[in-house]
């Protein structure tokens, strides 16, 4: 997928302390927006003069005006210098004067977020929280069949992952990738996206010691999900070295059907019908989120999602942390 960092030609005094003390980081790039790690880091120069191009063909100013963060920072434009999402907080509040497009989760405390938005808000400036995959084919395509399901009564979402990453690498800290349902806050977010608001969230979470302190070799944390609804939905994510084939996998039980993906191969089972579905390429979902953005400074068009809802997936992202590990 295609990666693009897009700043201003002017650095912001925290921008320019951030390159005298690199972040830990161990080089590569990470393919798979569905994996739990992160999306893929295909930046280059090229793209980068595009987008700012596209800016000063909408009239905007690349200077000050607009600041794009994507989920992973890119430091020094080289695509394999990356940010620990702890450190994510202290850069949006460098930048929050500038206005800020930045991928989930805005900080790994609710409480560091909630006060982002609020300091956006009073000054007035643009906060943007990427969830790209409320843009993606199998989102789009479950909206699509959704009401064919009827009444909704439970779901289950799977998402499994091999180690891709000798340790020690930052997305199997501790500290610098945080509790892995909060690091992975998308699949919290899309069932909150189809099935709306949560009565109750219970989670448990485990953890494959490493003998390097802090790390960990894999994990599986589940939670529970009851909405306001009464849609019941169970959510699996696990990855590491106890992982041996990767898994993904969503279904969806209605009371005229069923619909479940598995990789990027769907079905909708009605009574003895069952028809097949295959998901559209997951490519161009960085480019509507940057176009949603543009067309909103520009334009005024409303953003596909808010930040008051990434908080609140957040929220309940940090509440699974707590029902899991009580004593940490």
């Amino acid at each position: 997928m295609e990666r693009r960092v897009l700043v201003g030609t002017q650095q912001h005094p925290l921008e320019r302390q951030q390159r005298r003390v690199p972040p830990r980081a161990v080089p590569g790039h990470l393919d798979d927006p569905h994996d739990g790690i992160g999306h893929s880091l295909h930046g280059t120069v090229e793209s980068l003069a595009l987008l700012r191009q596209e800016l000063w063909q909408r009239g905007l100013t690349a200077a000050a005006t607009l600041i794009v963060w994507e989920t992973i920072k890119v430091f020094h434009g080289l695509p394999d210098r990356i940010v620990p999402k702890q450190h994510q907080r202290h850069i949006v509040l460098g930048m929050v004067a500038f206005g800020v497009v930045v991928g989930y989760p805005l900080a790994l405390d609710p409480t560091d977020a909630a006060e982002l938005i609020e300091l956006a808000k009073a000054k007035q400036k643009l906060l943007h929280v990427e969830h790209i995959e409320i843009l993606g084919s199998l989102h789009q395509t479950i909206r699509q069949y959704l009401p064919q399901l009827g009444q909704i009564f439970y779901a289950r979402y799977i998402t499994l992952a091999p180690k891709r990453h000798p340790l020690p690498h930052w997305t199997f800290h501790h500290g610098d990738y945080g509790f892995p349902l909060v690091a992975a806050l998308s699949r919290v977010n899309r069932l909150i996206d189809l099935f709306g608001e949560v009565k109750t969230v219970q989670g448990t979470a485990d953890f494959l010691p490493s003998e390097l302190d802090g790390y960990y070799q894999g994990c599986l944390c589940t939670a529970q999900f009851k909405f306001q609804n009464d849609v019941i939905a169970h959510l699996t994510y696990g990855k590491g070295s106890q992982v041996t084939t990767g898994d993904r996998r969503f279904t969806i039980y209605g009371d005229q059907g069923t619909l479940e993906f598995i990789g990027n191969q769907g079905t909708l089972t009605q009574d003895e019908t069952v028809t097949p579905i295959e998901l559209g390429s997951r490519r161009g979902v960085f480019k509507q989120d940057t176009a949603a953005v543009l067309d909103y400074l520009t334009e005024g068009k409303p953003l596909y999602i808010q930040p008051q809802q990434s908080l609140y997936a957040l929220q309940i992202a940090d509440q699974i942390r707590r029902d899991a590990l009580p004593t940490a």
